[in-house]
């Protein structure tokens, strides 16, 4: 039996979803554990433990396991002596000295690439808009970045923070955080917070338009990546950054004030200032930028900014300057937030529930693949059509979650909803397939099997139309289900149905 390009084709994009899903090599086969976020002021970030990296040893022990990282660590750091502990990952040794225990955080490395969300991972939800204020497109984005850099602060890693609208055009932001209490996000939200720039102890500026007139980020005269070059040191590759902020006038007199007596540091990187501009949120420190010698004691409105991130090729170091850069002209707009916020949605979602209910979802889905296949085999009496059926449902399936571990979609309730209403959708389309195949009118089967693939393009264009709209109503809450569901009937018209039909053709002729 001679398999059309239609079924190689299916075949091909199974092959590739499933190692989209379980990755290369796969996932399912690595050792260790995943470090899912590092406190960025510890020791263990300035050694160069970093999120998402892998630990495979520990001084000379394999770890396995959650219970093999326990072990390896109990009880060394009792003494409060500073101790060497190796850790060896899968991409680089790190030596580190501390006398405390490395502040990070490690799970389970998943199994596959398919990413949940907080209703499967648990954790706590909240819808928010400002306060008596109605927000532009651009300033619900402002916001989105502030408040991801305000939870940075933080140390809070596992978040996902959105832009979404409703049907009738309000703007809100969604904020979803792993591991959270409804609790400890009401009172990260609702507090608007305060940033401030220092000399020392002194403040030169806040953040807002009290002190900042403007930040330059769009214009490449006053903004951008300046140089890159090789590390000669580490191998790797570092870039620098520059942009301009323009200060209020009584700002300016501040900052001349804090800079006369300071004296000029030379280095291969530039001349710049003895102290360094600290920049804290909510009295946390987050970081701190060089002040260029020629701004020692001079009243300037114009401040030039300047930075620099590194990687280990130039292409990964430019990014990382580049977000370095965005993330501190965030930061130097409005630090803190700005606009009091209002709580529209709060909910927290229990993970264990949020399984069992995939579980369940999953086995009932399988249960009603297998009873229409058997109500095909006893209306057609042919067990090729029920498993060709079957292959094509689960196929579909596959491909969903290998489109979205491509796009790095996390899969919601809402998700797996879409999930099997494109395999219910799939399934009627299937029988329409099969019946127009079996019509006793004088016209050829492949005649016939166009006339079903018509009726299956005008029900997915419908259905299309149909699931656009979703993707904005309740500010974005059913957005995963239009995008699976959009997705699943996509495959299904371009991939899986054109396959389905030479499947039925081979087994009628």
């Amino acid at each position: 039996m001679k398999l059309t390009w239609k079924i190689w084709l299916l075949i091909f994009v199974l092959i590739f979803s499933f190692l989209l899903i379980l990755g290369l090599p796969p996932k399912f086969l690595r050792k260790g554990v995943l470090i899912t976020s590092v406190d960025s002021n510890s020791t263990a970030f300035q050694a160069g433990l970093r999120q998402g990296q892998i630990i495979t040893q520990i001084d000379n022990k394999k770890i396995k396991n959650l219970d093999d990282l326990t072990s390896a660590i109990k009880d060394k750091y009792s003494s409060g002596e500073k101790q060497k502990t190796i850790f060896q990952t899968t991409e680089k040794e790190i030596i580190l000295f501390s006398n405390n225990t490395p502040k990070i955080t490690v799970s389970l490395i998943p199994k596959t690439n398919i990413k949940t969300g907080l209703d499967l991972s648990g954790g706590a939800r909240a819808l928010v808009k400002a306060k008596n204020k109605t927000l532009s497109s651009s300033e619900i984005r402002d916001l989105v970045d502030v408040l991801s850099n305000r939870f940075d602060v933080y140390g809070i890693k596992d978040m996902n923070i959105l832009p979404v609208s409703d049907l009738s055009g309000d703007n809100y932001v969604l904020i979803e955080i792993a591991g959270a209490t409804p609790k400890d996000l009401e009172e990260l939200v609702s507090q608007q917070g305060k940033f401030e720039a220092k000399i020392g102890n002194d403040t030169v500026f806040i953040g807002g338009n009290q002190d900042i007139t403007s930040v330059c980020r769009n214009d490449a005269s006053c903004s951008g990546i300046r140089t890159c070059q090789k590390n000669p040191k580490s191998g790797g590759y570092f870039c620098n950054f520059q942009f301009s902020v323009f200060l209020s006038q009584g700002a300016a007199n501040r900052q001349a004030n804090l800079t006369k007596d300071l004296e000029i540091n030379h280095s291969s990187d530039g001349d710049y200032l003895s102290k360094k501009l600290d920049l804290y949120v909510d009295d946390n420190y987050l970081s701190s930028l060089s002040i260029s010698e020629g701004l020692k004691g001079v009243a300037t409105t114009q401040v030039s900014i300047s930075g620099s991130g590194a990687g280990e090729t130039q292409q990964e170091a430019f990014k990382a300057t580049e977000a370095e850069m965005h993330r501190l002209q965030t930061i130097l707009i409005t630090g803190s937030l700005p606009y009091k916020l209002d709580i529209v949605k709060l909910d927290t979602i229990s993970p264990t529930l949020g399984k069992e209910f995939v579980h369940s979802i999953l086995l009932a889905g399988l249960i009603a693949i297998l009873a229409v296949s058997i109500v095909i085999f006893i209306r057609y009496k042919k067990v090729k059509s029920s498993l060709a059926m079957i292959i094509t449902s689960l196929s579909e399936i596959v491909i969903i979650l290998g489109v979205a571990s491509f796009i790095k979609w996390n899969l919601d309730l809402p998700s797996i909803a879409g999930i099997l209403a494109s395999i219910g959708t799939g399934v009627d389309d299937q029988i329409v397939i099969l019946d127009e195949a079996r019509q006793k009118i004088f016209l050829s089967l492949k005649q016939k099997l166009k006339r079903a693939f018509a009726i299956v393009l005008g029900a997915y264009f419908t259905s299309l139309v149909a699931l656009i709209p979703l993707m904005w109503a309740g500010a974005g809450l059913l957005k995963g289900f239009a995008i699976t569901t959009i997705i699943g009937i996509s495959v299904g018209v371009f991939i899986t149905r054109p396959a389905f039909s030479d499947m039925v053709n081979m087994i009628e002729d």
